[in-house]
């Protein structure tokens, strides 16, 4: 079995990205390997970020690993907050913080249209990979549900009535950018491992 690092502390992300996988990968994350170091995302791409990481964990410990980077993109923001999502509030934010500052940065503003999108940045055997996924949506004008993380609870996908975090997890791993993403590297693994065996 393949046996891939998820370079990321983020327990969430982690749960969701090993639901899609199932058991085709052994996976671990950096808690798996006592890493407690903050991986540097100093790109101003979220494929730069996600290969960043990954080449990090790559070199520092030699196995096989990816990385995802994600941006809430807000038509009316310009893109905003995208590749600076996880620190829109602050250096020392936290999801309530990043929320809030986007119902801040919306007010008066009736095009609430937006994207969620995310590139995994796979490396495997020394090659370089990606893979993106996108959800379209729109932001609400207040938090609604208490599942998920980030911005779920602002974020209702299109053709839904709920928010992402009034979603159940395997509703939201059907439909979400981080899914999509993912599930196109499943398939890619799966082609890989086949291919390995021939």
């Amino acid at each position: 079995m393949l046996k891939i690092v998820f370079a990321s502390h983020n327990k969430y992300k982690k749960q969701e990205v090993a639901d899609i996988l199932g058991n085709s990968v052994e996976l671990i994350d950096l808690g798996d390997l006592n890493c407690s170091e903050d991986i540097p995302e100093t790109q101003d791409s979220l494929q730069g970020n996600a290969l960043q990481k990954a080449r990090f964990v790559y070199e520092k410990y030699g196995l096989n690993c990816f990385a995802d980077d994600t941006g809430l993109e807000v038509e009316a923001l310009n893109g905003a907050p995208g590749v600076h999502s996880a620190r829109y509030g602050g250096p020392a934010c936290n999801f309530e913080d990043n929320m809030d500052k986007l119902l801040l940065e919306l007010q008066g503003k009736e095009n609430r249209r937006a994207r969620f999108r995310t590139v995994v940045a796979l490396l495997l055997d020394g090659r370089e990979y990606f893979f993106e996924g996108r959800v379209e949506g729109e932001i609400l004008r207040q938090k609604a549900g208490n599942k998920g993380f980030g911005y779920d609870p602002l974020f209702r996908p299109e053709g839904y009535e709920l928010s992402f975090a009034q979603l159940e997890p395997e509703q939201k791993n059907r439909i979400s950018h981080r899914a999509e993403a993912v599930q196109k590297m499943a398939r890619f693994l799966e082609t890989y491992k086949r291919n390995l065996q021939k």
